[in-house]
């Protein structure tokens, strides 16, 4: 039986897309994920979120993951019950064995030529640990130019420190509509960058897999379908 991709998420009446890009290893995805998800939707009004599992990610090639179908299908259930998400094969790689290694900003083009019609916009989910190495990310400058994004954090993070990592000529001057609905945007040249400092979680998937080697119970850390998922397939043992 093949999986087939799911379909970009249709145009609306016409109008013009936002869509939240929020990749990860989800090994497994857990109650801060969605989380994070669900405030920057809610807060930028995004029309999808699409969650992608990362096939080999360039900075854990030698880090052991559930195999990609587990976790690909893991955040399907996840996404039950939200009609905003989506799940994503976008790294599923050949075979959808999840075995290659992408880079965010081929991910990034793959969707800017999907969502391509004008007005639609893009907006990259991660966590502000993983904006402030974003330096050390292949074409970083050319990622920063090619979409908008939601730096999630904890309540009082400043957006100072996010400027620390972003070279001075990317700069530009505040675009209108982003200052005026968002005073804590980093404007750039071509995108912005934005603060989302609502989403306190002390959950990780570290621990979640953790608890699962020692039999312990990982209720109210993941999705209750989550749960059940791992514990019926014994995954983390």
């Amino acid at each position: 039986m093949s999986v087939k991709q799911p379909k970009a998420p249709s145009r609306a009446n016409g109008r013009s897309r936002k869509i939240g890009l929020f990749g990860g290893s989800f090994d497994p995805i857990h109650v801060g994920h969605v989380a994070v998800a669900r405030a920057a939707q809610r807060r930028f009004h995004l029309d999808h979120v699409l969650f992608i599992p990362l096939g080999r990610p360039p900075h854990k090639v030698r880090h052991r993951l559930a195999p990609f179908p587990h976790r690909f299908a893991m955040v399907a259930l996840a996404c039950a019950g939200h009609p905003q998400f989506v799940p994503s094969l976008a790294e599923a790689g050949p075979k959808l064995g999840g075995q290659r290694v992408y880079y965010s900003i081929d991910t990034v083009r793959h969707f800017r030529h999907v969502f391509h019609r004008h007005g639609d916009h893009l907006y990259f989910i991660l966590g502000a640990d993983s904006f402030l190495k974003i330096p050390m990310w292949k074409e970083y400058v050319a990622l920063l130019n090619s979409c908008n994004f939601i730096v999630a954090s904890r309540p009082g993070f400043r957006s100072d420190v996010l400027r620390m990592v972003i070279p001075r000529e990317l700069l530009g001057r505040p675009h209108a509509s982003a200052a005026s609905a968002d005073p804590h945007a980093i404007a750039l040249r071509r995108t912005t960058v934005h603060l989302l400092d609502s989403v306190a979680s002390d959950v990780s998937a570290t621990e979640v897999r953790r608890r699962c080697h020692r039999g312990q119970s990982i209720r109210g850390l993941v999705p209750p379908l989550i749960e059940e998922y791992i514990g019926k397939q014994a995954l983390y043992r």
